[in-house]
């Protein structure tokens, strides 16, 4: 069993300056100084993280303080001082409640008198905040205060209630340069035609709903159906004569069906996973696995897979094979597309993080005047929970919900002229909207009237329907979630972005993964009914803290266009050609399918067609 608070990557990797920096890369951070390397080997070493963990306390380190993505000795000592030394402090407090010898409790009451000294010299409700953010070592940063009021620069016309604007926004370089792409198209075909249709796609949520009412018999209804439907696509795919039991003892090799488990508290690693049984046959009935045997695997907690191995005991599982879960078939429009389209999508934040001045989304404007996309995308936050000065509501030119509707009557008159097809769809970080998931379209009711038919406001996560193609949208940060979670071992597969996706993808969900971050409120009712993929998508939009990407996985063409700011300077957009020269020409399968059946009714076939995007070329380019 493993043991909580413990990394599960230690004996699985081990740590290198290579293995480090490899993961630092996929963050986008850099080091700065050759005793860089050597100092973050010796933080892994030293507090018993892995390349991954400390990548990701790195990056949440450096968002939340707003620093430069480049690594120092002097800010990875603030590093250790603020993040590393309380993570140490967490785990002293986890072993107050085990038992204790003579030695251990004289070595916790000297801790509690040293907290109670530390205390002594702070108010009781900030002191350790200040203990924390304010050091010789880490000063806290001083800003100035403004001069003038910021109502002066608030208004519908002029959209900036930022008295400064971002000075290093403004001096941002490499506007407009193309940093990812896929495909390759001459610069006069980025631009609009006009005249295009976009509705939702299957069963979307269209208006609020109660929650935080769920009962524990109905959350696991809800997971237990989902390991059955998902079960009998996997017997008819990979023809399983059926499943056995979880707990019953096997000396030849058995097939079960469930869905992977931790054994603890921390994260998932290769000692500590569970296959937690089907209903039908193993009555929910968790086993061990033990995966020695396995060459490459990729497991995520809430995976349902089928797992082929022997249970000599009926304590432990020796797996030998996985059977993994099997993508949807893509859908067949009837009709032809009558022209070229072109897609722009962002992502916020669309402001600085040292300001309130909207500088990016009024340059993201400009831009679709100028090539007058036939559909613009833009994934919220809109008004981020997660900035300075709306955490600190104070700062703020009026209520959250002022500025917020300023913010979409701002959108959406600037992109009146343009013609374009607008989506709007929100995200958990909006300050002013639902704090669930999934997370019902934004209210409409200050939305002119002439503006009604252009602008589709949906929820998070939905499918788009755009002139046959269809998209899938979500603002969550899955990559970032299921990034954190997965564990993978020699897989044929070395990019983990690519792995994610095929998760995605064979799991016919939005979120997989169970259970869900902390960062977010799942009602998993709604979950089953409104965040499953009713088809495999033409193209899914996946904004993320990750580095941006285009990827062509299992014939999905899946990009993240990152956001539209990356703490104080300019971030990134994407752009999308989408072309299909006859109706149907999409009916065949992509080569990396392997010939897949979908599996939902007895009459599918494997397709021997190749299959041709409708997504000709995209672009993630620089504001």
């Amino acid at each position: 069993m493993a043991e909580p608070g413990t990394e599960p990557e230690r004996g699985r990797e081990p740590v290198t300056a290579e293995a480090v920096l490899r993961e630092l890369r996929l963050f986008e951070l850099r080091c700065q100084g050759e005793e860089v390397p050597d100092k973050l080997v010796e933080l892994c070493l030293s507090h018993g993280l892995g390349p991954v963990a400390l990548a990701n306390e790195l990056l949440a380190f450096v968002t939340s303080k707003d620093l430069e993505p480049q690594l120092t000795p002097e800010g990875l000592d603030a590093f250790e001082h603020e993040v590393l030394a309380k993570r140490g402090r967490r785990g002293r407090d986890e072993r107050r409640g085990l038992p204790h010898d003579i030695h251990s409790l004289q070595e916790l009451l000297s801790e509690e008198q040293e907290d109670e000294l530390l205390d002594a010299y702070a108010t009781p409700s900030k002191g350790s905040q200040k203990r924390s953010n304010s050091t010789p070592e880490t000063p806290r940063p001083k800003r100035a205060p403004s001069s003038r009021s910021p109502y002066g620069l608030f208004s519908p016309g002029s959209f900036s209630p930022s008295v400064t604007p971002s000075q290093k926004y403004s001096s941002r370089g490499g506007r407009g340069e193309v940093v990812a792409s896929f495909g390759s198209e001459p610069g006069p075909a980025w631009r609009g035609r006009g005249g295009c249709s976009v509705r939702v796609f299957g069963n979307g949520l269209g208006k609020p709903y109660k929650f935080m009412f769920q009962k524990a018999l109905d959350v696991r209804e809800v997971l237990a159906s989902r390991v059955e439907e998902l079960g009998e696509v996997l017997r008819r795919h990979h023809g399983l004569d059926g499943f056995s039991s979880t707990a019953l003892p096997a000396q030849e090799p058995v097939t079960v069906l469930g869905h992977i488990g931790c054994d603890g508290n921390g994260r998932l690693n290769p000692q500590s996973v569970l296959l937690l049984g089907d209903r039908e046959h193993s009555g929910g009935a968790p086993v061990p696995l033990d995966l020695s045997e396995l060459q490459e695997y990729s497991l995520f907690p809430g995976q349902v897979l089928a797992v082929e191995g022997t249970n000599s005991t009926g304590r432990r599982l020796v797996v030998s094979r996985l059977y993994e879960g099997v993508p949807l078939p893509f859908h067949s429009p009837t009709e032809p597309m009558a022209e070229q389209r072109m897609v722009l999508v962002a992502c916020g934040p669309f402001t600085p993080s040292d300001g309130v001045a909207f500088e990016p989304l009024s340059d993201l404007l400009e831009l679709v005047g100028r090539e007058r996309p036939d559909v613009l995308l833009l994934f919220g936050p809109f008004l981020d929970a997660k900035h300075e000065q709306v955490e600190q509501s104070c700062q703020l030119p009026g209520s959250f919900s002022d500025v917020f509707r300023l913010c979409l009557r701002t959108i959406v008159e600037g992109t009146r002229s343009a013609g374009c097809q607008l989506v709007l769809v929100p995200s958990l970080r909006d300050v002013c909207h639902d704090f669930v998931y999934p997370q019902p379209p934004f209210p409409c009711q200050d939305l002119p009237k002439e503006d009604r038919a252009r602008v589709l406001l949906v929820s998070e996560p939905c499918t788009l329907d755009i002139d046959g193609v269809v998209f899938g949208l979500s603002s969550t940060d899955l990559l970032l979630h299921l990034g954190a979670e997965e564990i993978s071992s020699s897989s044929g597969i070395s990019d983990r972005f690519t792995r994610i996706l095929r998760h995605v993808l064979t799991q016919r969900s939005f979120y997989p993964l169970y259970p869900p971050s902390e960062e977010l409120n799942v009602d998993l009712e709604a979950l089953a009914a409104f965040a499953a993929l009713p088809v495999t998508p033409d193209v899914l939009v996946t904004p993320s803290e990750l580095r941006f990407f285009i990827k062509d996985v299992l014939g999905c063409v899946c990009i993240n266009p990152g956001r539209l700011t990356k703490g104080r300077t300019g971030g990134t957009y994407g752009r999308l050609l989408l072309r299909r020269d006859r109706a149907g020409d999409r009916a065949g399968d992509n080569g990396d399918r392997a010939g897949d059946s979908a599996g939902d009714t007895p009459g599918d076939t494997p397709r021997d067609t190749p299959r041709s995007s409708p997504c000709v070329a995209a672009q993630v380019v620089r504001i």
